[in-house]
């Protein structure tokens, strides 16, 4: 932009047609994109990241284009990028992807993130929250991978959202704190309510790492790449998985008592009861959640399923409403 100091939006390129021609090399990928100085083109539009959001948008192009690269996209495949913000990652997966469906919560970013896509005719920008919106609407059917600047702490709501849909994504690609990878990827005796919520649905990976240095502002913390490769059903029999959720956050919300204590105060169960199903379930009661298996905890989900009180029978007469209470995704 004249004057500005700024550099250009990207200039046109083609869709990926899936042709015959030979893949580009990162570097040739990146070569397409014309440099953008991030955080002087954010400031000329008036966007500051919201500290209370914990808003730190990634702007080191070289590892952008690595990001979409593990998406491992397939011709015909398309990508639903969620929280595409003002589109840094997002024209990496244009140049990737036969269509990109970009969610965006914040709307002010929708302004700026039609600005940058505007070279390619093959996004689509949905402005909404991800969770209210269905994913096989989202893609029109088509097989597809998610990716991901997620925060923490929707991260297993999200995914939960994902991997129910009717149609799973083919590949999950999430850029996450450090920490938070390595709590994604932890095996017993490590586990967490959000190892779990994640290693149920699929097997993670953490394939990159991400020096603060990287986003702008700089976040505290470094960050990680984490590739979850779905499974076709989940890796254990949850039966109901509102229920077997509802007994996972029971067992971690007091992380310091035994798991016996932590299960009769979450569920509300008199504690001989709660001993008798741990017993059923072939589980030590003095254990912590944080060393049991996904196997364990679909068996003592399944022993302490008869303890659930029946929903209040409705009377005949009484008018069914629309929208039933739903039992909240874990968090």
């Amino acid at each position: 932009m004249a004057g500005s100091g700024l550099t250009a939006p990207p200039q046109q390129a083609e869709p990926n047609s899936g042709g015959s021609d030979p893949p580009l090399s990162d570097p040739l990928r990146v070569q397409m994109l014309s440099p953008i100085s991030w955080p002087q083109y954010l400031r000329a539009r008036g966007i500051r990241p919201r500290k209370r959001l914990g808003q730190h948008f990634l702007i080191d192009e070289r590892i952008l284009a690595r990001i979409a690269e593990a998406a491992g996209l397939e011709p015909g495949e398309w990508v639903l990028e969620i929280g595409a913000g003002p589109g840094t990652l997002t024209r990496h997966l244009a140049l990737r992807a036969d269509h990109v469906v970009a969610v965006e919560i914040d709307e002010r970013f929708l302004p700026l993130l039609r600005e940058i896509v505007a070279p390619f005719p093959h996004v689509t920008i949905i402005a909404g929250d991800i969770l209210a919106l269905n994913p096989i609407d989202l893609v029109q059917g088509h097989p597809y991978r998610a990716v991901g600047n997620i925060p923490y702490y929707i991260t297993s709501a999200i995914l939960r959202h994902l991997m129910e849909a009717p149609l799973k994504p083919r590949r999950i690609v999430l850029t996450v704190q450090q920490e938070v990878a390595r709590r994604i990827t932890a095996g017993p005796g490590e586990m967490s309510l959000l190892a779990v919520s994640v290693q149920v649905y699929g097997r993670p990976q953490v394939v990159d790492r991400i020096q603060a240095g990287a986003f702008w502002p700089p976040p505290e913390v470094d960050s990680a790449v984490v590739v979850i490769e779905p499974y076709e059903q989940p890796a254990v029999d949850m039966g109901d998985p509102d229920w077997f959720f509802k007994v996972v956050r029971a067992g971690f919300g007091q992380r310091r008592k035994q798991l016996h204590n932590a299960l009769s105060h979450g569920l509300g169960f008199p504690n001989a009861l709660v001993r008798a199903a741990l017993a059923e379930a072939g589980i030590d009661p003095a254990r912590r959640a944080e060393t049991l298996s996904l196997e364990e905890w679909a068996k003592l989900s399944a022993s302490l399923r008869p303890l659930r009180p029946s929903p209040p029978r409705r009377p005949e007469n009484e008018e069914r409403t629309s929208h039933p209470p739903i039992d909240g995704p874990p968090g």
